[in-house]
């Protein structure tokens, strides 16, 4: 069974990860129940990091367990400290993923650290807005691939704003097929909108 890896930094965005950590671990809902993709922390040390809320994590795995043969997806968080030197080895890991076809997932601050690195200069992609990527990113190129979406999904990379963790969620979850076409759009738009005939329609096909 492959994995999700969440690399984990101090001054993690908590919230932008949750939608998608939740669905992957829990298998809930899932079109073949019982299975799930265990979700794995990561990071540069096994110490724990606290993230922006507040709270500790500690790595359950390390960076050497993480190759294309055992990642379903790895997931990089927003942060502040992207641009510290310790966290060049999971940027590199990313690129070796992402050429081996492996996907990989950025939001946020991660975005910036793809984007120092070259990694969005030929891929469409988004981020906080290109001024962003451009103001912490000085070696970056890749103005001519930004779209000013909440989320982008590009083949096996996907790339998202500090605002677009559902969208974001949602074309992981539909990289890796483990919803059906019908759960999907209704758990993204009962999410997306609250309406209460999405989570009806969630559960009626749950029932199938």
């Amino acid at each position: 069974m492959k994995n999700a890896y969440v690399y984990v930094l101090d001054t993690l965005a908590d919230w932008e990860l949750g939608y998608v950590m939740a669905e992957l671990n829990s298998g809930r809902f899932f079109k073949n129940q019982g299975e799930r993709i265990p979700v794995k922390i990561i990071g540069a040390t096994n110490a724990p990091i606290t993230t922006m809320g507040g709270m500790q994590v500690a790595p359950t795995a390390t960076m050497a367990e993480v190759t294309d043969a055992t990642s379903a997806v790895l997931l990089l968080p927003g942060a502040d400290t992207w641009q510290e030197p310790q966290h060049r080895p999971i940027i590199e890991k990313a690129a070796e993923l992402l050429e081996s076809g492996a996907t990989v997932a950025a939001i946020c601050g991660a975005t910036s650290a793809l984007a120092q690195v070259g990694l969005l200069d030929k891929r469409p992609h988004t981020s906080n807005g290109l001024d962003y990527l451009k103001m912490v990113c000085p070696r970056y190129q890749g103005a001519a691939f930004y779209q000013a979406e909440k989320a982008v999904a590009d083949g096996n990379l996907i790339t998202a704003s500090s605002a677009g963790g559902l969208l974001f969620a949602r074309y992981v979850l539909a990289r890796l097929g483990v919803f059906s076409s019908e759960m999907l759009e209704a758990w993204y738009q009962y999410y997306h909108t609250g309406e209460g005939k999405y989570f009806h329609t969630m559960m009626q096909t749950l029932e199938k």
